[in-house]
């Protein structure tokens, strides 16, 4: 591709302001639930520090190799995930089909934000539970049965569900610099600042060396195949590869923006948040004598009592579950560009499809909500073995991050890795460092590859 088709991609497409734009917008994408609600409590039922090592690993030999050439892909097609696919396959020769997995990509985290706004929008309602004292010197069971008469309830969820997406399409309908960039820088200082607020709060009322030593020492002996394997998929869902979130991203930069360094800036923030979020949450949960192993609950349930339990708890728990909205706000938002982008590319004004798609999401959110009440007994696929005893919002979560996600993960790293031209690659790259870019093909021709299909054999085994 010339500097002039270049330049005519490039014309007429939306942009970020800076390359520092890009990394913060890019960080706050990545930095969602995954790394303040999904990665402790992971770590916790994984082993701690074991499955922690096995995490870090990963994001260095396959998060980040697949984060360049996704975000490669993105600017060299400069449109949304789908068009830009067909793009790229054009300039390479392949076949026009592959674009195809970009609309997959698109599908995808279409699917996965109408239930990660039911999420959104519990913490969201948990952040106004603790602000007005709900949890304080309550008793476990006291917290427990709050949890389940508020799961219990499909109108409050609904509401909470909505109150989150109208946020989420709210920020999307003022486009890339006044919406996604002005949110970004925003939001990622008011995480830094109370990630360490809390760490300093656990350092002061928790019990800091039992939390330090759970997540740095590792005990191999409790890391089990299934844990390596969580820690594996933990990787690329905490970071967005393959949710078309950084291939669109990705086509707001510029030629003359860098895309490696940038990545590994991106992909290093997150496991670095992920550990604070650990060094702030699990010296209060043993401060509390509670269980780190607390899976999915250990936010909604083991959290709220431990607060509610511990001087300045009040304070202190509001914050934290501010900092998980903000988290949960700023992947929302990152989640639904992808469908925004596509729209606007097919002649659909930004602030129409943000509405729409926002409203299509909500209402299709509601099978979630229902999942966890009135719903909760009916399982629409249970004929089908690998979808036995599976409620709606377990069968799209199911779909999505057991299937979908790892092998557009794998046709990403397939497509870029073999049938990309290395002059191409160094064209879009750079041609400076010939070592660093053996190793990169090297990566994500086979050992990405490799393990992103055991855990997609391991997600459908296991179910």
């Amino acid at each position: 591709m010339s500097a002039d088709d270049t330049a005519a991609r490039e014309k007429g497409h939306a942009h970020w302001t800076s390359n520092l734009t890009f990394i913060l917008s890019a960080m706050t994408a990545a930095i969602g639930l995954g790394s303040i609600w999904k990665f402790p409590y992971l770590a916790g039922s994984g082993g701690g520090g074991a499955f922690v090592v096995v995490y870090l690993l990963t994001c260095a030999i396959i998060t980040v190799p697949v984060l360049i050439a996704e975000l490669m892909l993105g600017r060299r097609g400069q449109a949304d995930p789908a068009t830009a696919m067909r793009r790229v396959a054009t300039d390479v020769g392949a076949s026009p089909r592959w674009a195809w997995m970009g609309g997959a990509s698109i599908l995808a985290v279409f699917a996965i934000g109408t239930y990660y706004s039911v999420v959104g929008g519990w913490v969201f309602a948990y952040t106004a539970k603790t602000a007005t004292g709900q949890f304080r010197d309550r008793p476990a069971a006291e917290v427990v049965g709050l949890y389940d008469r508020f799961m219990a309830d499909p109108w409050s969820l609904g509401l909470w569900h909505g109150l989150f997406m109208a946020a989420t399409v709210f920020v999307i309908a003022f486009g890339i610099r006044k919406g996604i960039e002005r949110s970004s820088e925003m939001f990622m200082t008011a995480l830094l600042l109370i990630l360490l607020l809390l760490v300093g709060y656990a350092m002061v009322e928790g019990d800091w060396q039992r939390g330090l030593t759970f997540l740095l020492k590792p005990d191999f002996e409790a890391l089990t195949l299934r844990n390596m394997l969580t820690a594996v998929g933990l990787s690329f869902f905490t970071i967005g590869t393959g949710m078309a979130i950084m291939m669109t991203y990705g086509s707001y930069l510029t030629h003359r923006m860098s895309i490696a360094a940038s990545a590994i800036k991106v992909a290093l923030s997150v496991p670095v948040c992920a550990m604070i979020a650990g060094f702030a949450i699990f010296p209060l949960v043993f401060a509390n004598g509670l269980d780190p192993a607390g899976g999915p609950g250990l936010v909604l349930v083991t959290l709220p009592i431990a607060f509610g339990q511990m001087p300045g708890g009040t304070f202190f728990g509001t914050l934290f579950f501010i900092l998980a909205s903000f988290a949960a706000l700023t992947s929302a938002i990152a989640g639904m560009e992808p469908s925004v982008a596509w729209s606007e590319e097919r002649g659909i004004p930004r602030v129409a499809a943000a509405i729409v798609i926002g409203v299509v999401s909500w209402v299709l959110g509601l099978g979630t909500v229902l999942s966890f009440n009135l719903w909760a007994d009916w399982h629409p696929l249970g004929f089908l073995a690998p979808f036995a005893g599976m409620t709606v919002f377990q069968i799209v979560d199911f779909i999505t991050s057991n299937i979908m996600l790892p092998l557009i993960n794998i046709l990403i790293a397939l497509f870029v890795g073999w049938i990309m031209p290395l002059p191409i690659l160094e064209q879009e790259l750079g041609a400076g460092r010939p070592k660093l870019m053996r190793l990169w093909r090297f990566l994500l021709r086979l050992v990405a590859p490799a393990l992103i299909a055991a855990v997609l054999l391991a997600g459908i085994i296991g179910s």
